[in-house]
This record gives structure tokens, sequence and C-alpha cells, in this order.
């Protein structure tokens, strides 16, 4: 009975996965630090940390593209690291001003960072998503960190004036013109308005 326990103790242990070593939890860790690092422009030490992106459309681009709705989009992208596994929780906030349609309006939620491989055949760094089936975005992060892509996924729920109830969305739909959007990285403070409250604004500020 004693040989056949250690039989099938030795079966079982040669069936498990292995478990990641250090070094492979400390070269994933570096990783995801070192692409925080792009994403922010920054050493990535401060509890929370802040990118902006932003795109002002002039009169002659929406001349040229007259079936585009958005005249202006912001993207506040934030992360915050876990006390325990030390790894980046992303979060983003959309910001979208329409050329026929008066006032602020914003969406937001939470993001994942995709692998290399997810990247290469999805073409995003992040997939961000609003919560009850409010659409989403994709963000790709240009090679040179100096702007985004960021593609609608058929549609995003958005909201004028911080009004988050349920009923005052509408969605922002990925038109003709309003698929695909060419941000530029900016001055943290172009993103001001997207911040919830006097709190946040001091911390983004304090890059």
């Amino acid at each position: 009975m004693r040989l056949i326990r250690v039989i099938l103790l030795a079966a079982a242990a040669t069936s498990l996965p292995a478990m990641p070593g250090p070094a492979v939890a400390d070269d994933a860790l570096q990783a995801e630090t070192d692409f925080a690092k792009r994403v922010f422009a920054d050493t990535v030490d401060k509890p929370t940390e802040y990118a902006c992106f932003s795109r002002h459309y002039d009169a002659q681009h929406l001349a040229e593209h007259p079936l585009q709705k958005v005249s202006v989009m912001k993207l506040l992208v934030s992360a915050e690291r876990d006390a325990g596994d030390k790894k980046l929780a992303y979060s983003f906030r959309l910001g979208v001003n329409f050329r026929n349609r008066p006032g602020d309006f914003d969406s937001s939620g939470d993001c994942a960072h995709l692998t290399d491989d997810d990247a290469a055949t999805q073409k995003a760094d992040f997939g961000c998503g609003v919560d009850c089936d409010g659409g989403g975005i994709g963000v790709a992060l240009a090679k040179d960190n100096a702007s985004v892509l960021v593609r609608l996924n058929d549609a995003i729920r958005i909201w004028k004036g911080k009004n988050y109830d349920e009923d005052a969305s509408i969605a922002l739909k990925a038109g003709a013109d309003d698929k695909v959007f060419h941000l530029d990285r900016a001055n943290i403070n172009d993103c001001a308005p997207l911040a919830m409250d006097r709190k946040e604004l001091a911390a983004m500020r304090h890059k």
C-alpha cells in the first residue's frame, strides 16, 4: 500500500502545472513597470499615475471630414498600484465635445493591459470598457510614446455634464469618420475637466 501511495503522489506531482519562479515573476513585474513608464512618461513611483492625451480638431480638419461628429476628444489614463501584488490597475476617462451638440460629455471605466500577443492581434495596448455593457475603446500607444490611437468598439456610453443617471446617457457610435482618433500627449491641465474632484485634480497636477 505504501508503494502504491508513493506512485500516486509522484504521478499527481508531475501532472501539476509548474509554478512561476521568482525570476519569472520579477521579469513580469519589470515588463509591466517598463510599459507603465512609457504610458505615463514618468518613473511610476506615485500612488496614482496620470497621463493626458487630447485632440482639438480645427475647422480645416472638420471641413475635410464632414461626417465626423467629434470636435474635441480627451483621454485621461490613470493607474493605481496594488499594495499586495504590486500590479497596476488601469482606468480611463474620456471627454468628448461635438461639432453640432452643445455641452461637455464624458465616460469612464476600467482598462486591461493586453499582452504582447494580444496587442499584435487586436491592435491595442489597452482594452477599456464601461460598466453594464456600456461599450468601450481600444487604446494603442505609439512607439514614440507621444500619442495614442483611440478606437471605438462600435459604441460607447457617454454622459453630459457628469450626470451619470442611467437614463441621461447617450451613445457615441463609431460612424464613418468617428471610428479612430489620433490623440497627442498633452499637459495634464488639458484633462483637468475630467477630474472627479479637487483632491484628484491636485493629485493629477502633482506630476
